[in-house]
């Protein structure tokens, strides 16, 4: 059999056909629009991820028997706020992850509610980023809208709604919706309270390996494929991507290093740092993990490399990159305001230590080097807990480069183990559909025959000990900024 899975991204949709032994048999990608209505916010249509991830599946399926397909699944990206009304057509774009108009609401949340209150309810508090604020953003500044809605929506979720017709989600996407009871894995009846919503304005919850139903006759006539072909429910784009590598079960541990930057810690246990400083959520194994995230990782190189320096050579902009650990340059990767663990949507990318000698390499190190650090800063609310991490695998686009995977191995001190298949929430979403077909007993199985480790980069104790030092100057920056970004705003 085949297995779909569908990675509906911030900038496309990227779509993996793999077949039972988890070997990969295409690849399509398709982009979408990102629209930015005013400074800070960040939207896209609904209708655009349907119309793209149809093309996508329909191009993906060329030169193979779509009869073959068992299973489809997702990973997504988390937080978005989709409404339908009542007759399921969407109401208003999709307010995204990144977009950080609700701090008025976030505010509220954290203060009025309480910090205390929220992490009782779900687990976490309130980030800018969260559903729960935008939602109540919608009911206080477009109460028209929020009188309208019937269904509330995750990204992928549209997806799958358009192929089966269930309104359903996930347990790890819906754990960043600061609506879900994290550790009892059902919807907060007092949060559903708090936002003025009710509880059947929410989908239906699933482990993401679970089936939730079948696609549409008509679906399956447009691709060519079975109406027999399962859809299971998938998960968070980091989640999916956990799947992808293998980190699932206790105490394992993937960096990603995507438009945002994520480190997920799995974990057969439910827990939550005193401060919140990392996120409680579900993982797709159905169990529960702790995840730091960024909201500029591999981004930051990506604004540098088009916007600043305008070349995309990325490759040969690194290099000549060669005084690791002796950079007089630091950057803050701040570009989008910043969730793990500072929660502050006001700061801002920002360099510091430039002199007349400062050259382009340094710039373009210190980059690199300011996204390690600043994922280290989760790292280290990690050990605090006391959990002991010694190695990670690591995914994203970021870790193509061979020099940035250097540089977080001596920046964590730990290794980094490099897959051989390196598709991230794709990959992920067709192994969470091979599950739900029954290829595979459980996600820890499938994981445990398709993972494949190829390369392991090692830090060096000299180098290690150089970025010790510069981190200790590094976590001075912030803290140093943080009134100074209050008043820029």
């Amino acid at each position: 059999m085949l297995y779909i899975g569908i990675d509906l991204g911030t900038s496309a949709v990227k779509l993996l056909l793999m077949d039972a032994d988890g070997t990969v048999k295409n690849i399509v990608s398709r982009e979408y629009p990102l629209y930015f209505p005013k400074p800070g916010w960040s939207e896209q249509k609904p209708e655009d991820w349907y119309q793209e991830t149809m093309e996508g599946l329909k191009e993906l399926l060329q030169g193979f028997d779509g009869k073959e397909v068992g299973g489809i699944s997702f990973g997504g990206q988390m937080h978005g706020l989709v409404i339908l009304d009542g007759k399921d057509e969407v109401i208003r774009p999709a307010i995204l992850w990144n977009d950080g108009r609700t701090t008025e609401e976030c505010d509220y949340l954290n203060e009025v509610i309480g910090k205390e209150t929220l992490s009782k309810y779900t687990a976490n508090i309130s980030f800018t980023g969260f559903t729960a604020p935008k939602i109540l953003w919608v009911k206080n500044k477009e109460p028209e809208n929020f009188a309208r809605i019937k269904k509330i929506m995750l990204p992928k979720d549209y997806i799958a709604y358009k192929l089966t017709g269930v309104h359903c989600t996930d347990v790890s996407d819906a754990s960043g919706m600061l609506l879900l009871d994290v550790k009892n894995r059902c919807w907060s009846k007092e949060m559903c309270e708090i936002c003025g919503i009710t509880e059947d304005m929410l989908p239906k919850l699933y482990e993401s390996f679970a089936c939730v139903g079948t696609v549409l006759p008509e679906i399956a006539a447009e691709l060519g494929i079975s109406t027999e072909v399962k859809v299971a429910a998938g998960a968070g784009d980091n989640a999916a991507a956990a799947v992808a590598t293998g980190t699932v079960g206790d105490g394992k541990c993937n960096i990603s290093l995507g438009t945002s930057g994520t480190i997920f810690i799995s974990s057969a246990k439910f827990g939550v740092d005193k401060n919140n400083a990392l996120h409680a959520f579900c993982d797709a194994n159905g169990a529960y993990h702790l995840m730091g995230c960024m909201l500029s990782a591999a981004s930051c190189n990506k604004w540098w490399m088009d916007e600043i320096i305008k070349t995309k050579d990325y490759a040969a902009e690194q290099k000549n990159i060669e005084k690791l650990g002796e950079n007089h340059v630091y950057y803050l990767p701040y570009l989008m305001g910043e969730r793990s663990p500072y929660n502050n949507p006001n700061a801002r990318a920002t360099f510091i230590g430039m002199t007349m000698d400062t050259t382009r390499e340094d710039m373009t190190q210190a980059v690199l080097e300011g996204v390690a650090f600043a994922l280290r800063d989760s790292f280290e609310v990690a050990k605090s807990l006391g959990i002991k991490i010694e190695r990670t695998k690591i995914c994203g686009g970021g870790a193509k480069s061979p020099l940035w995977k250097k540089i977080i191995a001596n920046v964590l001190n730990i290794s980094v183990d490099v897959l051989e298949t390196e598709e991230g929430p794709s990959l992920g979403g067709a192994m969470l559909a091979a599950v739900a077909c029954g290829e595979y007993e459980n996600v820890e199985e499938a994981a445990a025959k398709i993972v494949k480790v190829v390369d392991t980069v090692t830090p060096e104790p000299e180098l290690a000990a150089k970025y010790e030092a510069r981190y200790q100057q590094f976590k001075n920056i912030y803290p140093a900024c943080r009134e100074l970004f209050d008043k820029l705003v």
